[in-house]
């Protein structure tokens, strides 16, 4: 892999350890609903995303305007995510609700590349990714193994991540093709998370006053927009300049692993010898997307260069 791929899978690793931190950080706000914590976080990210790229948006609005339907349908995955993703989460568990959302991500983000894009999966990007998903199907058996939960919130709560997966890859999806269409990668982040976090603000606005009962449940709140949310997605915005849509959400797959290794040591959760079988599987499909070929995919030239180049800073 060139010296640019590997810049992209270093950005995206280190955002799935950002956001694998996300449901360990929640349990220190235990009276913040699911509701309230996942548009604090996506939506106040997603408009300081949108503040720093206002330039950008601005010089690319008429770009951004011809594709206005990717630009909806991304911001549509960036409102109805955080709200799945931690509900799934309050439901299931901190591990299990991980696991199906991130772990259904790749599936989800492959077959729109291959429906809508046209763009061949191949052999190396199949292998890694059967890998993490059933790394991440044994970590999750193994949580909910080792901790069983009422039956109906357990099915709701992966029911409601298998949406959490789907619109994911929907916005990170939308926001590589218009990065492939030519605009910039903080025009395109920009607009994606800015409009979903506008989206997100009457949520905030009617659930969010547990955020303000207590100066941990506060600063938790903070810590969520600004470190895995903020920060997590301006990496993830640099990463997928430099690998495709699919290969970023299969590297995310790193993410459950965090997460479940947090909820052992910070939590105190206990995960049997299974679930650490699990996790083997999820860093063997990484491994793999590291050092394989490029052969499914042009990346990084997926992006054109120039997209890149206009917003390197």
């Amino acid at each position: 892999m060139r010296q640019g791929g590997l810049a992209g899978v270093a950005a995206v690793l280190v955002t799935a350890a950002l956001w694998g931190t996300t449901g360990t950080a929640a349990t220190f706000a235990p009276g913040v609903g699911p509701l309230t914590m996942g548009a604090a976080a996506l939506g106040i990210g997603g408009v300081l995303q949108a503040l720093i790229a206002l330039p950008q948006l601005h010089s690319e609005r008429s770009a951004l305007s011809s594709q206005r339907g990717v630009v909806i349908a991304g911001a549509l995955g960036v409102v109805v995510y955080p709200l799945a993703f931690y509900s799934s989460m309050h439901l299931a568990g901190v591990a299990v609700g991980t696991v199906v959302s991130l772990g259904s991500a790749p599936i989800a983000s492959g077959l729109l590349e291959r429906v809508v894009d046209r763009r061949r999966l191949s052999e190396w990007w199949m292998l890694a990714a059967c890998l993490g998903i059933v790394g991440s199907a044994v970590l999750c058996a193994a949580k909910m193994h080792d901790a069983p939960a009422d039956l109906v919130g357990t099915v709701t709560g992966v029911g409601l991540g298998l949406v959490a997966g789907a619109t994911y890859a929907l916005y990170t999806w939308a926001a590589y093709r218009l990065m492939g269409r030519g605009i910039g990668r903080a025009a395109a982040t920009g607009a994606v998370f800015g409009l979903g976090g506008l989206a997100l603000m009457p949520v905030l606005a009617i659930t969010g006053s547990p955020l303000l009962d207590s100066p941990q449940a506060f600063a938790v709140g903070a810590y969520m927009a600004l470190v895995p949310m903020f920060l997590g997605y301006v990496l993830f915005g640099f990463g997928l300049t430099r690998v495709s849509a699919s290969t970023a959400t299969t590297l995310t797959l790193a993410e459950p692993a965090v997460a479940a290794v947090l909820a052992v040591v910070v939590v105190g959760e206990r995960l049997p010898f299974i679930g650490w079988l699990g996790l083997a599987g999820i860093g063997v499909s990484l491994v793999f997307l590291t050092i394989a070929p490029a052969a499914r995919e042009s990346a990084p030239d997926a992006v054109p260069r120039e997209a890149v180049l206009d917003n390197a800073g």
